[in-house]
């Protein structure tokens, strides 16, 4: 007998059925974090019947952040069902590690995720039932792939077969979309919402718009490699709980010292392939002192980053029904059970936020989804703990 604990034992392979007719249990979409830990808590209650659907790999957002990306969390923060994520450093986790750790939960736990399958539509059946029609998809939810591909995909796979399910578990995130600007040229080929392989920018001109961690943490880092950077902001002072604090010191001190190009209340007007021009965000001041208002400021850039945060994409929400609340579109939850207001349906993760503007949902206050709708579905707790000292955060 193992002397490893229950929690870390493999579970025993899902009950998996491509039978037209076969009914499961609960569905999940999305594997990210809390929809793997989702996946072990349910099947160690009991639920062997259990459909998991991915659009992409698991934990397929993190797999398109910038290469090296560190967490905002401490790694025991982001430990999902009670398994312990080494640190050789100490420090925070970076993408691939992250990664790497999801990948050996889900190998350790031997579960079985259908990846690559992404879930257009959900609908209600009589009977406590619903159907969800998957298709054949190239990518995750996000990311630069999305947009380029995502109706291509959709269009050929119409004909995808369709699961039903008696519970449907949504752990989809809240980064589908980039927040667009509108503006002219936000489409041009150098132009992105993304934080590519760095090599690309290589005492090239970077121009980066935005003033949170994503921002933050691609000018400095572009710095570093060698790129000539120029940062906008449609503010000033940079907010110490939206930016990593190891970080916000650095790229002040840089900007004091000149090392990188500062345009504080500024906002992108257009894009050409030659420059970008930047127009006051101060509308006070255009509005107090009209004749003093700042002219409008032509930056050269060979790379345009859009680091101006992602939104989410409602549509299986409003496939089923569920109520969104409020300018973030956020799903209306029981907060005991997080079932929605159509029963038998569930959120959890990020994904309860909706798109959120001013993050409160994260990892590490999520876990306790899990062990809402394990209880909510089995009447179990979880095999492993939930640290209550970070279910309790507001803020990570």
């Amino acid at each position: 007998m193992s002397d490893e604990p229950y929690h870390n034992q493999p579970i025993e392979s899902s009950e998996v059925s491509d039978e037209p007719n076969h009914i499961y249990e609960a569905a999940i979409v999305g594997a990210g974090p809390i929809g793997i830990e989702l996946a072990i808590g349910l099947k160690q209650a009991g639920i062997k019947n259990l459909l998991h659907l991915e659009a992409g790999q698991v934990g397929s957002t993190i797999e398109w952040w910038g290469p090296g990306t560190q967490f905002f969390s401490s790694p025991e923060r982001i430990e999902i069902a009670g398994v312990a994520m080494p640190s050789v450093a100490q420090t925070k986790a970076t993408r691939e590690e992250y990664l790497a750790y999801l990948r050996a939960v889900v190998r350790q736990f031997n579960l079985h995720i259908r990846t690559r399958t992404r879930v257009t539509k959900i609908t209600s059946l009589e009977n406590h039932l619903f159907e969800i029609h998957p298709v054949k998809s190239t990518h995750g939810v996000g990311g630069p792939a999305e947009a380029q591909y995502a109706n291509l995909e959709h269009a050929k796979n119409a004909d995808a077969k369709i699961f039903r399910a008696k519970n449907i578990i949504l752990a989809i995130g809240d980064m589908h979309q980039p927040r667009l600007l509108n503006i002219p040229g936000e489409n041009l080929p150098h132009v992105s919402h993304y934080l590519g392989d760095l090599h690309q920018y290589f005492r090239e001109r970077a121009l980066v718009v935005g003033g949170k961690n994503s921002a933050v943490e691609a000018a400095i880092r572009l710095y570093r490699l060698g790129a000539e950077v120029t940062l906008s902001y449609r503010g000033k002072e940079f907010d110490p709980k939206r930016v990593k604090y190891w970080l916000k010191p650095e790229l002040e001190w840089l900007i004091l010292k000149r090392r990188i190009t500062y345009f504080p209340f500024t906002q992108v007007r257009e894009i050409t392939e030659q420059y970008v021009t930047l127009e006051s965000s101060n509308h006070d001041q255009q509005k107090n002192n009209s004749e003093q208002a700042p002219q409008p400021i032509n930056v050269s850039a060979d790379h345009v980053l859009l680091m101006t945060g992602y939104i989410q994409n409602p549509s299986l929400f409003q496939s089923l029904g569920i109520t969104l609340l409020g300018e973030e579109q956020a799903p209306k939850f029981n907060r005991q059970t997080m079932e929605t207001n159509i029963p038998g349906v569930f959120v959890a993760g990020t994904g309860a936020g909706g798109s959120q503007k001013h993050a409160r949902y994260f990892i590490e206050n999520t876990h306790i989804h899990v062990q809402r709708i394990v209880a909510a579905l089995t009447g179990k707790d979880l095999a492993w703990t939930t640290d209550p000292d970070f279910t309790s955060l507001e803020e990570s």
